[in-house]
């Protein structure tokens, strides 16, 4: 069988502003792209770039909205304290945090930051559960 991966694409209004926040703000690893559209390794999935008119051209939807998009992309790592240092460097990395890190109702540890194109992000920690590799 052949291997899978599943991706999630963002449009963004300004590419080279996405593609620094990512690649040298959260230092997440760019792969080979072409110049429309940007990859990004996570362990697992892609994080894809794309024009944000482009892309509802693509899906052919309308290019307007604002506000909340109706979902959030979470990032869960190993520690409390690796919270904390994810959202220190999206914070630095132009990033708005919405929710400091905090304890959540649920036992874990999150927070939450909207990216420069507004796109909301948790960061967590769950004791709960593995975060690591998947056979």
């Amino acid at each position: 069988m052949q291997a899978r991966i599943s991706m999630i694409t963002l449009g963004v209004r300004n590419l080279d502003a996405a593609i620094r926040f990512y690649g040298e703000g959260l230092g997440f690893p760019r792969l080979e792209s072409p110049p429309e559209v940007a990859f990004f390794n996570l362990n697992g999935t892609w994080l894809g770039l794309f024009g944000y008119e482009a892309l509802a051209e693509d899906a052919r939807v309308p290019g307007r909205g604002s506000g909340f998009r109706g979902f959030s992309l979470a990032h869960n790592v190993h520690s409390e304290a690796e919270v904390e240092a994810v959202m220190a460097k999206a914070q630095a990395a132009g990033a708005t945090i919405t929710k400091p890190a905090q304890t959540v109702f649920w036992g874990g540890y999150s927070g939450y930051f909207q990216d420069p194109e507004g796109y909301l992000w948790e960061i967590a920690h769950n004791p709960f559960m593995w975060v690591g590799p998947v056979d």
